[in-house]
């Protein structure tokens, strides 16, 4: 067999129809629709004669040991990586496995997949250890929110970007399927799983309602529980696919767990399969489709009132179902196509990589000395070097617009020498031109064939129509475009009409940095005012300029017209100056909301350099649709309006809930952290010009 790709299940999973559990379920799922399913091969523990989920099964089997098994199960599966040498590999919810392998220094990318709560499992308690996982293994995923969370409790915000959520998800029903007056209850049958809740409260509802129906699917050696009634039933575990067929024909489904549950696939697929079905608020349950049905309140009593509820009311019971089936939240196509496009990149991607490469960096831009860094909080130049020192590389930072304004020159020859004698005597990898492309020609064609180095340009001005000066910040660019190895732009390229190379044009985000972004807006009381905005024109003098309007203000303009209730502070509009630093800080902590406005029409991915300052500081932050952003934020990070009216309505519906709007600046802020942050931004600027192994993984790539 010619394989590249290994899934190692848990030991304790039994790869089965009738024993299949979470993990079993997930890799089955993945496996039947993943387009390198012939690539593949999995390895679990089968101590009994039974038939596989998948083609491609390797078992080890553990009957014969009794102590230290995962030990055992994972050193024979190194045995099998010896002889196969495969290029990826994907280990399920041992941690123990992965950190035995990863020290073994392998060949291979490897996937991790949390299904539990990180701090319950073995060599990811210690936050030392989650630590050792986050920087060794090429990509993390969780089965939730609340599974991520408690991967990342003690860890730093500007960890690295391997770590993403990827929710257990199913195959949608075609139709709705016929319901009979059934309630369902799926699980082990104890009280963490609150089995003890449903069999107190359905024997009362099957006496209230005698044409319905009970099932509870499971077992529990350890507990013991006995509800009887002519209309309940017990069954034990069933294959997967059987429990499936009950959720279709079941009406209502039950989860009140006690536990924390991680993920709770139960209630996943009774809702996609149409059931109203009702959780408690436990772990990541509420996750698991769009719940209307929570018990708040964790007992029968509370329980037995809800389904009493939702069966005399046929409208409501009805309206749920259809509901849930049609608004299935994580459909399995996404998950296939997330793993195969993973994988394929790990397999396929060739990569020049040097080990714990270290470049010297001469980084030309403008540092902001001139206005006495009284923009440092929105200063790109300042926090890619700060990235890229923190990534291990030596930088050098010249100035050159203060070089140019302390001879006050004219001419270009001066700042050309300048620049030529500073390569001479620290020889960098790399030239890295912020904002600018102030070099000659035949400099840089000197410097390159003198030293081989590596030139790079970064640009944050929007150049597309309407963006600040884009014709002439188009051209300026585009000089001596052979000559520079890559771009790099706060403009998603596919929106830029230009004539470079389009292999060398990059999108990067605002970075954010956490010394600077270090607020956590969410925790402030004295937050009065709905929404903030900061407007600035003429930044290098620090107040307004008399000018044209634009879109922004033409926004702004609509915003206000159609407000009745809210409260804004908009900074750099109609007479209020702007404010900067610290003192912009302070305006920024008086509101609950933010807004996020660019120059020009919106498109994809661009943002004002304001964004970091607004979601990084813990803000809920508010941006245009057209901008795309949904493919990084999800609506608990972030806010997306489609016009002043749609923005309006949302924070009419807001107002009050501030726990709502806390929630999405705390998430918010730690998703730009964890996708946007200073050292992934700087890596990737990196990575691209030198063609490296990529140290983190860019979401916007």
């Amino acid at each position: 067999m010619n394989k590249k790709i290994a899934i190692l299940l848990p030991h304790k999973e039994k790869y089965t129809s009738k024993d299949a559990a979470a993990a079993s379920i997930w890799v089955k799922d993945y496996l039947k629709r993943s387009k390198l399913n012939k690539d593949t091969i999995v390895f679990g523990n089968l101590s009994e004669r039974r038939k596989p989920l998948t083609k491609n099964f390797i078992n080890i089997n553990l009957s014969s040991i009794k102590i230290k098994k995962n030990y055992f199960y994972t050193k024979k599966f190194y045995q099998n990586y010896l002889k196969y040498k495969f290029e990826v590999i994907e280990i399920h919810n041992r941690p123990e496995s992965l950190v035995f392998l990863l020290k073994k220094n392998l060949k291979a990318k490897f996937i991790f997949v949390y299904h539990n709560n990180p701090q319950d499992l073995r060599y990811s308690k210690s936050v030392s250890e989650r630590l050792f996982i986050a920087n060794n293994c090429d990509q993390i995923f969780f089965v939730s929110r609340w599974v991520m969370n408690k991967f990342f409790e003690g860890l730093p915000f500007n960890y690295k970007n391997n770590c993403e959520i990827l929710y257990p998800s199913i195959s949608s029903l075609k139709k709705f399927p016929k319901k009979k007056k059934i309630i369902i209850f799926t699980g082990k049958l104890n009280t963490s799983k609150g089995y003890d809740i449903f069999g107190k409260a359905i024997t009362n509802i099957l006496n209230k309602f005698n044409k319905w129906k009970a099932y509870a699917i499971g077992n529990e050696r350890r507990e013991t529980h006995n509800f009887t009634h002519k209309n309940f039933k017990v069954i034990d575990w069933l294959p997967h696919e059987k429990i499936l067929n009950f959720y279709k024909k079941s009406s209502i489904s039950v989860a009140c767990s006690r536990w924390q549950e991680p993920f709770g696939r139960t209630a996943m697929e009774s809702a996609a399969y149409g059931c109203a079905t009702i959780t408690s608020n436990r772990g990541g349950l509420s996750e698991t489709f769009n719940n209307n049905l929570v018990l708040e309140n964790l007992n029968s009593s509370t329980l037995e009132i809800l389904l009493t509820k939702i069966i005399n009311n046929k409208k409501l019971l009805s309206k749920t179902q259809k509901k849930n089936f049609h608004n299935v939240l994580h459909n399995i196509d996404f998950l296939v196509y997330k793993l195969d496009n993973l994988k394929r990149n790990f397999l396929n991607k060739k990569i020049n990589y040097i080990k714990n490469i270290n470049l010297k960096v001469l980084h030309i831009s403008t540092f902001d000395e001139k206005n006495d860094h009284r923009l440092f909080n929105i200063s790109i130049a300042n926090k890619l070097t700060k990235g890229l020192i923190r990534n291990n590389h030596d930088v050098v930072n010249f100035s050159y617009r203060d070089f140019n304004n302390k001879l006050l020159l004219k001419s270009n020859k001066a700042l050309n020498d300048k620049v030529f004698n500073i390569t001479q005597n620290y020889k960098p990898d790399l030239v890295l031109l912020g904002h600018n492309n102030i070099l000659d020609r035949d400099i840089i064609e000197k410097i390159k064939n003198k030293n081989k180095t590596r030139f790079a340009l970064w640009y944050e001005d929007h150049l597309i129509k309407g963006g600040p000066n884009y014709a002439n910040n188009l051209n300026l660019i585009e000089r001596n475009s052979d000559l520079i190895d890559q771009y790099f732009l706060t403009t998603f390229p596919n929106s830029i009409k230009t004539k470079i190379d389009k292999k060398k044009l990059n999108y990067i985000p605002i970075p954010a940095d956490k010394n600077i972004e270090n607020l956590e807006i969410y925790n402030s009381n004295n937050r009065y005012k709905d929404l903030f905005f900061a407007l600035s024109h003429g930044v290098n003098f620090g107040k307004l300029k008399t000018r044209n309007t634009d879109e922004r203000e033409s926004f702004l303009n609509e915003l206000i017209k159609r407000n009745n209730k809210l409260t804004f502070n908009i900074l750099g509009y109609g007479s209020e100056q702007p404010k900067w630093n610290y003192e912009y800080f302070k305006e920024l902590s008086k509101c609950k909301t933010a807004l996020n406005l660019s120059r020009g029409e919106p498109s994809k991915y661009a943002s004002s350099n304001r964004i970091a300052s607004l979601v990084a500081n813990g803000i809920m932050t508010f941006i245009d649709k057209k901008t795309k952003y949904q493919d990084f934020f999800d609506d608990n990070e972030m806010g997306f309006y489609n016009n002043a009216q749609d923005l309006i309505n949302q924070l009419e519906k807001l107002n009050g809930n501030i726990n709502k709007i806390n929630k999405i600046s705390k998430n918010g802020k730690l998703r730009y952290f964890s996708i946007f942050n200073n050292s992934i931004v700087a890596d990737y600027i990196i990575s691209k010009t030198f063609n490296l192994k990529n140290k983190y993984k860019f979401v916007w790539d």
